[in-house]
Order: C-alpha cells, then sequence, then structure tokens
C-alpha cells in the first residue's frame, strides 16, 4: 500500500508545482504586454477597435476580432494554437509561437513570431497590411497614428469645394489616369461618367450655391458616375484636368477653372515591424478631405447593411428623351470593354465574372419524397415550385441568366443545390420556401439570409424546420464538409442581406398579395444548410405561413402566387440595378 500512496501524493504534488508554475508563467508574461484596443475607421468613420497589445515594440491585433472587421472568415483551433483565415482567394494559416505562417499553400515569415495572450490568438497588424489579404478583402488598410484606417481601393477622390463669386468648383485628386465622358442630361443635371474606375467614398452633398445645388457620386460595379444638379445661375459648365486634378466647373459665363498651387500631399508610411515581412504591405496614401465650404456636411452612403435601402432623399433626376450632346474630356474612353473594379465592405460583386449577365439560381424547397411542411391536401414543395417557376420565367423574360434547382416533383439533396448554383456560376442564390409554426398566430413574410448565429429563437426554429430535409438525402451529412463549408462565407453575408431588404421592400410594396409584411422583423438570419455552401449572396424566402388559416387562404390561390413571384422579381431587379447589373 505504501508504494501506491507515496505514488499518488508525489503526482499530486506534481499537479500543484505545474499548476503554479502556470499561474507565474502567466503573471510575467501579461505584465510583459502593454494591454490596450486599437481604433479601426472606416471611410471616415469610427467603426469600433480591435483588442490590441504592445510587446517589443510591435503591436498585436486580436486575430478573430480583426479578421471579422475587416470582413474575413475566420476559425481558431485551442488545441494547436491555429487560426484559419479566409477571404475570397486567399486562405492563411497562422500558428502560435511562430512567426512562419501560411498563405495560399507557400509559406511566408512576419517579422514577429504570433502569440497567445488570455486565451486569444494574437497576429502582429503586419499581418492584415499583406497585400494578398487586403486584395482578398476588397479595402485599403493601413495602421497610421496607431489607428487601422480602412478605405475601399480607389483611383480618385472629392477633396476639395472652391466657391468664387462668379463660379464652384469640385476638385478631385487622382492616383492614376483616369478616362471620363459627359454629358447634360437635361437643363439642370450633369452627369460624368468614369469608366472602370473606382471613387473613394460615395457621397451625397448640397452645396446651395448659385452655380451648384447639389452633387452625388456613386460606385457601380464597373464604373462611378458624378451627377450635379447646376444651381439657376449656372450658365456654363466644364470637367477637365488640370495639374493632375480634375475639377467640375459651373459658372454664369465660360472661363478656365483657377485652382490654388497645392502642397504636396503626404503618404502613410509602412510600420517598421511589416518592413521586413516576405510580403510588402499595401501603403495608402493620405488625401486631404475637403474643405467645410458646404453648407451641410457630406452624407457617406456607404454598404452598411439595411441603411443603404433608406438614403437621405436626393434629386430625382429623370433623363429627358433627346439629351443634349455630351462634351467629352481629353480622356475620354475607348468603346472597349472596362476593368473589374473591387469595391469596398466585402463586396463579392465587385470581382467582375466571365459572364456579363447576372446568373440566378432559383431554388424551390423541398420536392418529390419530401413535401416540406403539410396542411390538409396542401403541401409546401407545391407552392414553393409554382412560386419559383413563375420567378424565373420573369426573370429571364428580363434577360438575366436562370437556372432552377428543379422545375417539377423532383428531390434535390440540400447539399447537390448550392453544387448546382456553384456550377453555374451563380450571382445570386433564390430559395423558395413557406413557413410552418406550432403557434397558430404566426404569420406573415419573411426572408432570410445565413448566419452562424439566428436573430432569435423563431428564426432558429425555422432553420431547424427548413434544415430537417436532411433526413431524406441518402447520403448523410459529412462533418468534414459541414467544416470546409463553414469556413469563409462571410463575404457574401453583407451582400445576402442588402438583397433580402431589397425583396423585403418589394414583397411590402406589391399589391395583391394580402399577406403581412413587417419592416421592422421580416428581415432575419439564420444558419440555413442550403445557403452554406453557395459561393455567392444567397436568400431564403418564406413566402408565408402555411399553418396560418389567413396566409394559407390566400398562398392557395394562383393569382397570389404570381403576385409574390413578382414582389420577389422586384426586389431583384433593384437590387441588381444597383449594383450596375442592369441599367
Amino acid at each position: 500500500m505504501r508504494p501506491l500512496f507515496c505514488g499518488r501524493v508525489f503526482m499530486l504534488m506534481k499537479r500543484v508545482w505545474t499548476l503554479l508554475v502556470g499561474l507565474l508563467t502567466l503573471c510575467f508574461s501579461g505584465a510583459a504586454y502593454a494591454q490596450g484596443r486599437t481604433p479601426v475607421v472606416v471611410s471616415g468613420r469610427s467603426a469600433g477597435n480591435i483588442p490590441s497589445l504592445e510587446a517589443n515594440g510591435v503591436t498585436y491585433v486580436d486575430v478573430q476580432a480583426a479578421a471579422r472587421k475587416f470582413g474575413a472568415g475566420v476559425e481558431l483551433f485551442a488545441q494547436s494554437k491555429q487560426a484559419k483565415i479566409t477571404a475570397r482567394g486567399f486562405y492563411g494559416i497562422l500558428t502560435a509561437p511562430l512567426p512562419e505562417i501560411i498563405i495560399n499553400a507557400k509559406p511566408q515569415t512576419l517579422s514577429s513570431p504570433v502569440l497567445v495572450n488570455g486565451g486569444k490568438i494574437m497576429a502582429p497588424a503586419e499581418f492584415f497590411l499583406l497585400s494578398s489579404f487586403q486584395k482578398a478583402v476588397g479595402k485599403r488598410i493601413a495602421l497610421t497614428d496607431g489607428k487601422f484606417i480602412v478605405e475601399r481601393p480607389f483611383d480618385f477622390a472629392r477633396t476639395d469645394n472652391v466657391l468664387h463669386e462668379k463660379d464652384t468648383l469640385l476638385v478631385f485628386e487622382t492616383e492614376k489616369d483616369v478616362r471620363w465622358s459627359s454629358k447634360q442630361v437635361n437643363k439642370h443635371t450633369v452627369q460624368i461618367t468614369f469608366p472602370g474606375a473606382t471613387v473613394k467614398r460615395d457621397e451625397f452633398f448640397r452645396l446651395k450655391t448659385p452655380f451648384i445645388a447639389s452633387a452625388e457620386i456613386r460606385q457601380s460595379r464597373t464604373d462611378a458616375v458624378l451627377k450635379v444638379i447646376l444651381g439657376k445661375n449656372a450658365k456654363d459648365w466644364s470637367f477637365s484636368e488640370i495639374d493632375g486634378r480634375l475639377v467640375f466647373r459651373a459658372g454664369a459665363q465660360a472661363a478656365p477653372a483657377v485652382l490654388a498651387e497645392r502642397a504636396a500631399a503626404p503618404r502613410t508610411e509602412a510600420p517598421a515591424e511589416a518592413a521586413s515581412a516576405s510580403e510588402e504591405p499595401v501603403q495608402t496614401p493620405e488625401i486631404k478631405g475637403p474643405s467645410p465650404v458646404t453648407e451641410k456636411p457630406s452624407v457617406l452612403m456607404e454598404d452598411d447593411g439595411f441603411e443603404e435601402m433608406f438614403p437621405e432623399p436626393g434629386p430625382v433626376i429623370k433623363p429627358e428623351p433627346a439629351p443634349e450632346p455630351s462634351k467629352t474630356g481629353k480622356n475620354a474612353p475607348a468603346p472597349a470593354k472596362t476593368a473589374p473594379v473591387i469595391k469596398q465592405e466585402p463586396h463579392p460583386l465587385a470581382v467582375s465574372s466571365a459572364h456579363k449577365k447576372m446568373r440566378i439560381v432559383v431554388d424551390p424547397g423541398h420536392g418529390g419524397k419530401d413535401p416540406g411542411a403539410v396542411r390538409s391536401r396542401m403541401r409546401e414543395k407545391d407552392w414553393n415550385l409554382a412560386v419559383g417557376k413563375e420567378l424565373a420565367a420573369l426573370l429571364k423574360k428580363a434577360g438575366f441568366e436562370v437556372k432552377m434547382t428543379r422545375d417539377n416533383d423532383t428531390f434535390i439533396a440540400l447539399s447537390e443545390r448550392s453544387k448546382m448554383s456553384n456550377n453555374f456560376k451563380a450571382d445570386l442564390f433564390v430559395s423558395v420556401h413557406t413557413n410552418a409554426s406550432k403557434n397558430r398566430n404566426a404569420h406573415g413574410f419573411q426572408v432570410y439570409f445565413r448566419s452562424e448565429k439566428a436573430t432569435d429563437k423563431e428564426a432558429a426554429d425555422v432553420a431547424a424546420m427548413e434544415n430537417e430535409a436532411m433526413q431524406y438525402e441518402e447520403v448523410h451529412y459529412n462533418f468534414v464538409d459541414a467544416l470546409l463549408q463553414s469556413l469563409a462565407k462571410n463575404e457574401f453575408v453583407n451582400e445576402s442581406s442588402k438583397l433580402a431588404g431589397y425583396v423585403r421592400n418589394s414583397v411590402y410594396k406589391q399589391p395583391g398579395i394580402g399577406i403581412a409584411v413587417n419592416q421592422n422583423s421580416s428581415v432575419r438570419q439564420a444558419n440555413f444548410y442550403v445557403l452554406k455552401g453557395v459561393n455567392s449572396p444567397a436568400i431564403l424566402v418564406e413566402m408565408g405561413y402555411i399553418s396560418s388559416s389567413k396566409d394559407r387562404a390566400r398562398l392557395s390561390q394562383k393569382a397570389v402566387q404570381k403576385k409574390m413571384a413578382q414582389g420577389i422579381f422586384n426586389g431583384i431587379r433593384d437590387y441588381a440595378k444597383k449594383e450596375g447589373w442592369i441599367n
């Protein structure tokens, strides 16, 4: 007995000693770090901050928080002390406590090792300054004065408004040669188009001078467009290049634009710790902001979710049947195809596809041996197919390229639906369903986009119900497949939410449906398996509740099914217009 007792005492003392050493190590290692938070400024606006620390003169940031803030997917593995960061065309692996990293299967070396602090994986800030990462997330990122400065990749930016007694000027600084064409759309509206160029920020601003009432500049998928509403005393306008700057002038009479001499534009330097990285970080030039001559500050029109669908109302511009002849700058564009542009905020549509027309997959939910929700003789799969076929017909008529996952009463596995979409190289995926609930009072239209975390319990229940279709699949869900599909879809979340908002708004406005659309709670998010593997913005529409007597009475009518398809179509069309796919 004594040897056994002594052995247990020894093991207990060993565990206590290990615990003490671990605590002492944690205390001393923590003392070496200056904990803090690094602010993030996106397009000139505060966007929160990222947990960070300073160690040996190097700025470290929380890998998980930073990746999500910049629009990348991230997954942590505690046992191996690794982090996987994914974005479009980008796959990075960081391992603590090593400076060696893997990017797209190729080894690289950071100037400082990755750390683990307080249960968080901390990476040198230089990792997020690498050009490959910035290109993948479609952003310019710089670490300046202890702040992450984030902008979309841009070619030019508005930097000044100049008021003279006889004219008003809008001044733009350029990063490279920018081509343009200009025309007067009607008596009061001038439009300048910049093919293949990217403006720094979308803006709408009012000047209310005698020569320029207001102006708006926006980015589409391929072009930037400046629209100027002329003031009552504007008799002449011009757009030209002066000393490397682009200048729009509106005045009482024809005259050259006069600009003051400009000082050399300061450029931010790359952080010292990034200098030795095997891949050079991108340096973001700092362009000064517009001078405060407007009567009202500029309103930035950012791609930041639902708010963009309700911008501050600007002037309504209706082209006249016979516009005046175009004025063309010396850098007028050739009729050749323009290069794709990469927009801000995870914006997958900014990377132009090989095809010109938007490709849309219409996915009527359930089918075949999977009836979906059932009430009496009414089956969800039948309504989904009827509305899906009507929606596909409307999209084809409007010039979109369309593919249906099923056009008859056939069973299609959930995983197969996403594969069909990816093989089609779809730009949008729209899954059509009908809801059901044990709560007889539940009713109304809803539209979902995918997220690992549901909006609320009801949204989680809806996802669970739709995911039950997996029980009909002969090949069961593979865990490795689940892991891979959950890694890198964050770049589509923002676009999916915007698409969901447009569809919700259009169904709300569509007459003849008769199904409630709650403007505050009808756009939701939940973890739908059918949306997981889709490599494009994707939404799941719940047209109404088959369990609601009122919704059931409406959706069983063919006329209402056609109206529902029309409402969904209108939302997709509005989204496509906003993103520059159609005029």
